[in-house]
């Protein structure tokens, strides 16, 4: 498929994840409308989120607002880990690989902004706080703490807001 139509496609497997999201948390999402900057509108009052790669979308609902990114684990330079992942930061995964480091922080931050409706002009002022384990970390933004938990599958990590909810990860 040519590139748009492509995006087109995976924005709308995207979608059916967030309805399917919805349905599972007993939530009626209703149209998928978007603001002038792109940022998601809440539908029924229900607030949603998703994302697509070439070979994976991602999608999540919630009574919240909620942010969701996606990303395929993969070599990053030097120079884009240091503008995504500060020195502190890095501290903060001791052991770990630069690529696991980057996607980590990189996905967190993403979903933080997506939740937010702020979008990646905001990315500076995201904060990795403190990592608990492997699979969930806090972001500070401005003067508010996000909880993010990561899940990894077949080579991809995927990040999503929580407040302090189980997240219940399904495939199709």
């Amino acid at each position: 498929m040519p590139g748009k139509e492509r995006t087109e496609a995976l924005s709308r497997l995207a979608r059916e994840c967030v309805a399917a999201s919805a349905l599972k948390s007993n939530l009626a999402v209703g149209a998928f409308e978007t603001d002038e900057s792109g940022a998601p509108l809440p539908s029924n009052g229900v607030f949603w989120s998703l994302s697509h790669k070439p070979e994976y979308v991602a999608g999540v609902a919630s009574a919240k607002e909620v942010g969701i990114d996606l990303e395929r684990l993969k070599p990053v330079s030097h120079a884009l880990f240091r503008r995504i992942v500060d020195e502190t930061e890095a501290l903060c995964f001791p052991g770990r690989d630069r690529t696991h480091i980057f996607f980590r922080v990189f996905t967190a931050k993403e979903a933080v902004l997506k939740k937010t409706g702020v979008g990646m002009r905001g990315l500076s002022k995201v904060k990795i706080q403190e990592v608990w384990d492997d699979r969930n970390l806090l972001v500070r933004y401005l003067d508010k703490k996000y909880q993010i938990e990561h899940f990894y599958f077949d080579g991809y990590l995927a990040s999503v807001t929580k407040e302090n909810l189980d997240i219940e990860w399904h495939f199709r």
